[in-house]
């Protein structure tokens, strides 16, 4: 096979329509995040389940949804855009393979301590840092392929990829760990003390960070006409996401169904699989979030500028807003409760007070307070980045 065809130096300014939907959706993802821990909703009941939920803690819940897989995305094109400017491959693909264990090693590492606020390391976590880790050295690979192969293999990660729902880890025996690191949300031991919780499964996100990359050859054209573009492929994904989710044969492991009233039916019809995402799912998030990004694409108005700068550090935004979060909570728990070891606990979530799960205002309160801390902090250091070249700036 031919390699990749070679790609001309392009010289582009940053694009702030797609650093303000990066830092929309990194703002978007801290609420999920301020409830994980001012919210007992994950110990009693499901948010995105229509059978135990209430339609607020579902809209807190899935309006989240968007966040990882834009995120990734963004990232692919990310890549793309940089190749463009000149780097060579074997550089990008260096550089790709650097970040993704320095992902991959923050997640095991520190980003648990975040999470739980113990250094019991017998419980490790895989989540969506994780996943952008693994996506990024299996793309250091694709990219020395033709756009055309990249594509193809991205397509065939995503969307035949329900049909591997019924098959169970168990099948594999002594394998069955690497069945749920590639395709099964579940924990795994390896030895006698260590558990793995493997969250976000490996082959959907491979290929929409692939696919993010070879999208970036539309973000490439002129303005207007890469607008048109976009929009017009977000409104497609958007009409397949309701043809194939209405059609409730393929495409989500949960079909959906008629519930006791409309509202609760309708938000059944969008409550799609997450772990792994599903193709609905992927649907139902990117066709809306290309045709915001579309939108997106133009001057900003004033009030879009702080997402800007969320979106030009969102590993720093990422990294500082979960102990914030875990920090602020501890105080609440003990002010109302006179404890707060379940903030401490490996894994969280035990022990929770019942009365806890009802609080969606502390929630919110939470998540406006963490953002507006966050964004002078943000905004210092986005100014610093843009002015300085050094090696170390592209891993925060």
């Amino acid at each position: 096979m031919m390699g990749p065809p070679p790609v001309s130096p392009v010289k582009t300014t940053r694009m702030e329509g797609i650093d303000a939907l990066r830092g929309l959706v990194m703002v978007i993802m801290a609420l999920d995040h301020s409830r994980d821990f001012f919210s007992n909703s994950h110990a009693y009941f499901d948010p995105i389940d229509v059978s135990t939920t209430t339609a607020a803690f579902f809209l807190t819940r899935w309006i989240t949804d968007f966040c990882a897989p834009v995120f990734s995305f963004l990232a692919g094109i990310g890549v793309y855009i940089s190749i463009s400017r000149g780097a060579p491959l074997t550089q990008a693909a260096r550089t790709l393979v650097t970040r993704g264990l320095w992902l991959i090693f923050l997640e095991l590492v520190i980003l648990r301590v975040f999470w739980y606020f113990n250094f019991d390391y017998t419980f490790l976590k895989a989540g969506v840092i994780w996943s952008l880790g693994w996506s990024m050295i299996f793309l250091a690979g694709m990219i020395f392929l033709p756009r055309r192969a990249v594509l193809v293999v991205a397509l065939l990660l995503i969307l035949p990829h329900n049909l591997l729902d019924g098959i169970k880890p168990e099948v594999f025996g002594g394998f069955s760990w690497l069945w749920m690191l590639l395709h099964v949300k579940g924990t795994f031991a390896v030895g006698d003390s260590l558990r793995v919780l493997v969250v976000y499964p490996l082959i959907p996100w491979l290929g929409l960070m692939a696919a993010g990359f070879c999208f970036g050859e539309i973000m490439l054209k002129e303005r207007e006409q890469r607008r048109k573009i976009v929009f017009w492929l977000g409104l497609g994904l958007t009409i397949g996401f309701i043809v194939l989710r209405g059609a409730n044969i393929y495409g989500d492991p949960a079909p959906w169904t008629t519930q006791n009233d409309g509202l609760f039916t309708f938000f059944n019809f969008l409550a799609c699989e997450k772990y792994p995402p599903s193709v609905s799912y992927l649907l139902m998030t990117m066709g809306p979030a290309l045709i915001l990004l579309s939108a997106m694409d133009r001057p900003l108005l004033a009030w879009m500028r702080p997402f800007v700068t969320f979106g030009r550090v969102p590993f720093l935004y990422y990294m500082l807003h979960l102990p914030l979060l875990h920090a602020m909570a501890v105080p609440v728990a003990l002010y109302r409760f006179g404890q707060a070891g379940w903030l401490f606990a490996n894994p969280p979530g035990q022990n929770w007070p019942y009365e806890f799960h009802f609080d969606l205002p502390l929630t919110y309160a939470a998540w406006v307070a963490a953002t507006l801390i966050l964004y002078p902090v943000c905004r210092r250091f986005a100014d610093f980045k843009s002015k300085r070249n050094d090696w170390w700036l592209s891993y925060l």
